[in-house]
């Protein structure tokens, strides 16, 4: 009885700590989703919107020394993807 409990437990706090909301499995999260691209205008690069050289721009990811290292840019459903200054998705956040 006592291996079925922490077996359980084991597999609840694996269950939670894998959550589908953070999964890159799911398809909100996936890099081939087009909402994801930098294909997509709205993810890319050379759009104002994403480029450090938008004074006051509030995208852009910056070092410590103020220099531009990537953006961020929102998405629709609450969350944010993460691209480094080519346009590469380098990690997102899901929507809570």
């Amino acid at each position: 009885m006592k291996y079925l409990i922490l077996i359980a437990v084991m597999f609840s706090v694996a269950a939670h700590a894998n959550d589908w909301n953070s999964s890159p499995n799911n398809w909100n999260n996936s890099p081939s989703n087009w909402e994801n691209s930098p294909s997509n205008w709205e993810n890319n690069p050379n759009n104002w919107e994403n480029s450090p050289n938008n004074s006051g721009n509030t995208r852009i990811i910056r070092d410590t020394n103020g220099n531009a290292q990537g953006y961020a840019v929102p998405k629709a459903d609450g969350g944010v993807n993460f691209y480094n200054q080519n346009g590469e998705r380098k990690g997102y956040l899901p929507a809570q």
